[in-house]
């Protein structure tokens, strides 16, 4: 390394660090929002520092050399007990304060959660959220996030879930469409409807069932109905409108249905079959694991458990 002091280079490894998650100067910059020409400007410093190249680069990616490996390696844990460190003090503070950020499913961020943030920006006026809306199953810790909301059966095990509510999946309609075509009384009648689907990997789109419970307690059988339309989407929002718009019965998630059936503008069709296998029974909020949880994060936690205890009931 040069006569350069290694103290003037804290900022300097930090941001190596960082590069190193991204996998790109423009994702790199925007995490710690500065330009990518600062980024640029700090990481050939620290190589000319270093004297050997921490960083290859090419014209479609960024990947750390040996070098770089070796020294990004070295500070991780440093660097994240600096972090957990520098929480703990913060949350010393009477309130929780700081940046939360959050990825959370499109549908139900713009449906459930920004039409309430609201309440919580009131309620912790020093805690800034940065919410992420994609469908895309991010890497919290590669992407920075301190929270993600998932529409999912199974948590990973490496990180900490707390669960929200449970959620159901319904079929929905308008009262246009079923004055049109009728109303189906049982599963098989769906083969002859308009099924707006989410496409999945199989061949044959097929919707799955259990029947309603009856008074013995006999195993209750799955009925699956392959169903076709002119319309699927891998967006239960999308779906939702297309149901609004006359264009046949969707499967939906009920936190997309919700407003609608409280509207009228849709009506539940089969209410006492229950829909298994389209989507996740359970809303978890899941972080990565780590000693400390900041205040801010575990306030935004709670809030999110009391604003959903009650799942998405539709009242009238």
């Amino acid at each position: 390394m040069s006569d350069k002091k290694v103290e003037d280079l804290w900022a300097h490894l930090h941001w190596l660090t960082v590069l190193a998650q991204q996998g790109s100067y423009t994702a790199s910059a925007q995490r710690l929002g500065v330009s990518k020409a600062a980024m640029s400007q700090r990481i050939s410093e620290l190589e000319r520092a270093a004297g050997v190249p921490l960083v290859q680069r090419t014209t479609r990616s960024v990947r750390l050399t040996e070098a770089g490996q070796q020294l990004v390696a070295g500070m991780r844990d440093p660097f994240e007990r600096i972090a957990q460190s520098f929480s703990s003090v913060r949350d010393l503070a009477d309130e929780p304060a700081g940046l939360v950020r959050v990825t959370a499913p499109v549908a139900f961020a713009r449906q459930q959660l920004v039409p309430r943030i609201a309440e919580f920006a009131r309620a912790h006026p020093k805690v800034r959220l940065e919410l992420h809306m994609s469908d895309h199953l991010s890497s919290l810790a590669t992407e920075g996030f301190d929270l993600a909301i998932r529409h999912t059966a199974s948590p990973p095990d490496t990180h900490v879930a707390w669960p929200l509510c449970a959620t159901r999946s319904l079929l929905v309609a308008s009262r246009d469409y079923l004055r049109r075509r009728g109303t189906p009384t049982t599963p098989q009648d769906l083969a002859t409807h308009d099924c707006l689907h989410y496409p999945r990997a199989q061949d044959t789109p097929a919707w799955h069932f259990l029947p309603p419970e009856g008074r013995r307690k006999a195993p209750r059988q799955r009925v699956t109905v392959p169903v076709s339309g002119p319309f699927c989407a891998n967006n239960s929002e999308a779906l939702r409108d297309a149901a609004m718009a006359g264009l046949g019965i969707a499967l939906v998630p009920d936190f997309s249905a919700q407003a609608a059936l409280q509207s009228r503008q849709l009506v539940e069709v089969l209410p006492d079959w229950a829909s298994v296998g389209t989507f996740s029974p359970q809303i978890y909020a899941i972080r990565p694991y780590a000693s400390h949880v900041p205040r801010a994060v575990s306030a935004f936690v709670a809030w999110l458990r009391v604003v959903w205890a009650d799942g998405f009931a539709v009242h009238p």
